[in-house]
């Protein structure tokens, strides 16, 4: 009897997993025996996949542990003391923990869709190269005691990120379609620099300005560092850099935006298709398995659980009210007020000193609203029980940050005691006084959030916002791997070329590196390469890091940043803008732009894709 209900239960599992596949929008190319079924949803489960983000997570942070350090405070080398360095072995030992996990993934995955699917998969094929070449990378490392100057492996990293992730795929696959456009226009941006490179040292006198190629490549990147002195000398050179600045800013660049939103009009529309063909598929293939055997599907609707049942009177009108939603305006009223009267404390207070201000009003107004929103939470508890409160996500965000609210007013009172006027007690632990209550305020002040989903309005723009970040979390971690891989070649290229050796004995031209402060600003490690080649991308004088570079290493920096400029600031900003304005037109409007475009599989395209299922066999 066992023997013969072994066929219908690994149908059922054959099915569960099929539809698990189409909730998540996942290929149904995989082993369907019961087996591999159990190793696949085990792959696919939420212990597996957090902890393998977590390990990914892990060998990039490995970047501000491994030498050169950034356990540091401070990043400017005239005040930081010597970093703290990991001795040899300590951050191998932990990659190497990572690196087998990714083996063990790349194992699993390889085996559950079969060698046919592995050998048409580019990105498990590059996988096997990206964990072989970091495992002999790191022997090489332990070999020469960890005094590796140049670790290939580095550059590796950021691929395991981008391999983990669908999303991060197909919109790589569509940068790639955009690139030829891309380096079109940045062909013909080239050429007008160079035409106006040109026309500038024929116009301009040997000496006033520049008359080296090279110099002059330079000056037309840092516009205004020319344009003026030159425009002293005569207005009529304005004419020149008004030409330059506008056909090249003004046409080129937005030409550049509009050619790159052209060629992601259709991103997300490819994304949701390609998601609905798998999605209809995962269906068809658990209802074709099932009806097999005949089984009958149950549909269970998601609801909030029920309300607990009293027999008291008094418990019951309670029960009553507090589940009302006139509660819960009470309660944004309640925390609206909270908030007036923090800020109205902090405004009389904001002429005096720390040692002047008396916290003693601030606590009790504190203590009365904590107090308040300590008794709702557990009214509310008590009318909804447990599973219920816990269903709504914003009671989730009211009672965690009213639970962290008491505690720290506990904690206050057993350090500091009960307050009383002109309460300023010494400090004592960890944190004074002030600032323990300045922390009770910022919690207040982010409890206050909870009124955003019950303005319709502020509802509306705020899940328009975490639509929006969901759908660019793929171009996001673009963006992490691009920069990671830049900034590894930074270290690498730039590891020697220290502004420590030019603390003592420089010059203080005026709006030069030096005269500016700009010490912070260097790549001795990996934290305080990522805070200069973000300033690069956002602040407007980045050319006064490339000026100082080039003076103190070779001529090639200008490459190197120009070369990033071009990258952050041209070509990741004007993808960024497409990407919002295709998301945001297709969230606003998804019935004019999304909906009536996507077109739903056809019945023969559904069978003929199950048909040629590699481990799938229907009769």
């Amino acid at each position: 009897q066992t023997h013969a209900h072994r066929p219908i239960i690994g149908l059922g599992y054959q099915a569960v997993v099929f539809i698990e596949d189409a909730i998540q929008y996942r290929s149904i190319n995989h082993r369907v025996d019961t087996n591999s079924l159990r190793l696949y949803r085990w792959y696919y489960s939420r212990l597996w996949q957090w902890g393998l983000g977590l390990t990914i997570a892990v060998v990039l942070m490995l970047a501000f542990i491994e030498r050169p350090s950034s356990f540091s405070y401070t990043s400017d080398p005239r005040f930081r003391p010597p970093p703290w360095e990991p001795p040899c072995g300590l951050t191998e030992g932990i990659e190497i923990v990572c690196l087998i996990i990714f083996a063990i993934d790349l194992t699993t995955k390889s085996y559950l869709i079969g060698w046919d699917e592995f050998r048409k998969c580019k990105w498990l094929i590059v996988y096997i190269l990206a964990v072989s070449a970091s495992v002999i990378d790191w022997t090489l490392t332990l070999s020469m005691y960890c005094d590796q100057n140049l670790r290939v492996r580095r550059l590796i990293r950021p691929f395991f990120l981008l391999q983990n992730s669908s999303l991060m795929k197909k919109t790589l696959k569509c940068i790639k379609r955009t690139l030829p456009e891309i380096a079109s226009v940045i062909l013909l941006l080239a050429l007008h620099l160079c035409l106006f490179t040109m026309i500038g040292m024929l116009l301009f006198a040997k000496g006033e300005v520049c008359s080296v190629p090279p110099c002059w490549l330079y000056f037309v990147f840092v516009f205004l560092t020319v344009m003026i002195p030159a425009y002293s000398l005569n207005r009529g050179y304005s004419i020149f850099f008004i030409l330059f600045s506008g056909f090249g800013t003004y046409f080129l660049m937005n030409l550049l935006t509009a050619i790159i939103y052209n060629q992601f009009r259709g991103y997300l529309l490819m994304s949701v298709q390609a998601s609905i063909l798998r999605r209809r598929l995962g269906v068809r293939a658990a209802f074709e398995v099932m009806s097999c055997q005949g089984r009958i599907f149950f549909v269970f609707l998601l609801q909030h659980p029920p309300k607990p049942e009293y027999n008291s009177p008094l418990l019951l009108k309670l029960q009553l009210v507090f589940s009302h939603y006139y509660v819960m305006i009470v309660g944004n009223a309640v925390a609206l007020a909270n908030v007036m009267c923090i800020c109205t404390i902090l405004v009389l207070d904001s002429e005096k000193s720390i040692a002047e201000r008396d916290d003693y009003y601030m606590e009790v107004i504190n203590c009365f609203f904590i107090l308040y929103y300590l008794m709702e939470m557990s009214l509310k508890i008590l009318a909804f029980g447990w599973r219920g409160y816990l269903s709504y996500r914003n009671n989730i965000f009211d009672g965690l940050l009213t639970f962290c609210l008491l505690v720290l007013q506990i904690t206050i009172f057993a350090t500091y005691r009960l307050p009383f006027p002109k309460w300023n007690p010494a400090s004592r632990g960890l944190m004074s006084l002030w600032e323990m209550v300045r922390l009770v305020n910022m919690l207040i002040v982010v409890r206050f959030l909870r009124i955003i989903p019950d303005i319709k309005l502020m509802a509306l723009v705020a899940s328009t916002l975490v639509d929006l970040v969901k759908n660019l979390r793929a171009f996001a971690g673009i963006l992490v791997v691009s920069d990671t891989m830049t900034l590894f070649f930074s270290l690498s290229v730039m590891s020697n070329s220290s502004m420590e050796n030019i603390t003592i004995n420089f010059t203080m031209e005026c709006g030069s590196y030096e005269q500016l402060g700009y010490w912070p600003n260097n790549f001795d490690d990996f934290a305080s390469s990522l805070v200069l080649l973000y300033n690069i991308m956002v602040v407007n004088n980045w050319q006064v890091f490339m000026d100082a570079y080039t003076r103190y290493t070779t001529e090639w920096s200008k490459v190197y940043f120009v070369s990033w400029w071009l990258t952050s600031s041209v070509m990741w900003v004007n993808l960024f803008v497409a990407l919002i304005l295709e998301v945001c037109i297709n969230l606003c409007w998804p019935d004019l732009y999304l909906l009536e475009q996507i077109q739903e599989p056809t019945e023969e395209e559904l069978v003929t894709q199950l048909h040629q299922h590699p481990h799938l066999h229907l009769s």
